[in-house]
């Protein structure tokens, strides 16, 4: 079992920037890809970042490409999503989560069943 918190969400003005955390306990997080999804109210989870268990492999969704970032810190079971730039279309909650199983060290997973455990999410509302 794999439980995951996030944090870091708040209200911000378009252009600015907010830096997400989501901290994994339960399992082996430095062996575990991870990625980030959005749903805003009214539409599909959709993919945002993606980083493999080395760090050494990412992926964005083309909407983030040049302003997100995707890190993680192994030792501090952690993975971190620097948001610049925001646009009032980046409101959503955004979740993190992990999949199941074990995977090579720069294999990362860009679609939603990809993943088997999500946190619970933390709101991101940028204001025009």
């Amino acid at each position: 079992q794999v439980q995951l918190v996030e944090s870091g969400g708040g209200l911000v003005r378009a252009g600015g920037s907010l830096k997400l955390f989501c901290v994994a306990s339960g399992r082996t997080f430095s062996t575990s890809p991870m990625g980030w999804f959005r749903q805003a109210p009214g539409k599909e989870r959709e993919f945002v970042a993606a980083i493999s268990w080395s760090g050494g492999s990412t992926y964005y969704a083309d909407f983030v490409k040049g302003r997100f970032a995707i890190s993680r810190d192994n030792a501090k079971n952690t993975v971190l999503l620097q948001m610049n730039s925001l646009k009032p279309e980046d409101t959503a909650a955004y979740y993190c989560a992990a999949p199941d199983g074990f995977y090579s060290s720069s294999y990362y997973g860009t679609d939603l069943h990809d993943y088997r455990y999500w946190g619970q999410g933390t709101q991101v509302t940028v204001s025009s």
